[in-house]
């Protein structure tokens, strides 16, 4: 089926949903770490917020590759974000797509408000503008921030609101183990093209910092959960189950080691990294998602 002489698969490829882990397992590991807590979780409009902002997710994609063609900054020779510069699309189909995206994602916020309270507009407009000043701020070397915001702070705590109509606080052990990995994503990307972007003009924080120091930052960014997971389990603000999360050790550590050899090898000793951090999110995601899930389950069933 086309529209708009492409395939909806194509629409969907345009989107990056590869991507969509970063923006979808904060919700499900803010839901699971309070029913973990003992609190009322309200599961049905946690679903509601997980669809949502994936919406808005996939909508700041296209609008970041929108941006990104209409600066300069992805060319033919682009890794990443081609459904412009592969001639596949038009730029304002791609903007078309975004905004109509946004246009669905905000209809699905009032509705959420509208089940919530006024408290949730605050979240849903900041959001928006996060998205919508997400490629001013890239080039300005704010971007790793923005993502931090975007897909850990804010999802966190709205989630929080949404599901009991408040904020639990403790949730903010959650915040860097999962926004680290996420702005991770972000991180090895601009490191891989930093030639690519001082081409096109703008300053982004991994050009500031340089390749060398740019790989140990996405090193602290892989590892650095991991260890906060295991002080929040020796403080008790996690169970001892979360200690599941060890499992995604590993590909971390070969994210990393990769990492380390791009100032001597470039962008091809870390082709694919960002993919495979995105696949990082997501495993570490469902562990700590699980480690909460299932010692709430045995205290329910004792």
């Amino acid at each position: 089926m086309k529209i708009f002489n492409h395939s909806i698969k194509s629409w969907l490829i345009a989107t990056r949903p590869w991507s969509f882990p970063a923006s979808a397992m904060p919700i499900l590991v803010t839901c699971a770490y309070l029913f973990w807590l003992g609190e009322p979780v309200n599961w049905y409009l946690g679903l509601w917020t997980l669809v949502n902002i994936v919406l808005f997710h996939a909508a700041a994609n296209c609008w970041s590759d929108y941006r990104d063609y209409m600066k300069g900054v992805d060319r033919e020779d682009t890794i990443g974000g081609t459904s412009i510069v592969s001639g596949e699309f038009k730029a304002n189909e791609i903007k078309g797509l975004s905004f109509t995206l946004l246009a669905v994602a905000a209809a699905a916020g009032i509705g959420l408000m509208l089940c919530t309270g006024m408290e949730l507009l605050y979240f849903g407009l900041a959001g928006l503008v996060l998205i919508i000043a997400y490629p001013w701020l890239k080039y300005h070397a704010l971007g790793d921030l923005d993502i931090l915001l975007t897909y850990s702070v804010l999802p966190i705590m709205g989630t929080s609101y949404v599901v009991l109509g408040y904020i639990d606080l403790e949730t903010a052990w959650l915040m860097l183990p999962t926004g680290l990995i996420t702005v991770g994503i972000l991180h090895i990307n601009n490191s891989r093209d930093i030639e690519q972007d001082r081409r096109a003009n703008i300053r982004t924080l991994a050009m500031l910092m340089g390749k060398r120091l740019s790989a140990w930052v996405y090193v602290a960014e892989m590892l650095l959960p991991f260890v906060i997971i295991v002080i929040a389990v020796i403080c008790g603000a996690m169970p001892w189950w979360s200690m599941a999360v060890a499992a995604a050790l590993k590909p971390a550590i070969d994210n990393c080691r990769a990492a380390m050899k791009l100032p001597s090898e470039g962008m091809k000793a870390v082709a694919g990294v960002d993919e495979k951090t995105a696949q990082l999110q997501l495993v570490f995601s469902l562990l700590l998602t699980l480690s909460f899930i299932i010692p709430a389950l045995i205290s329910c069933v004792k």
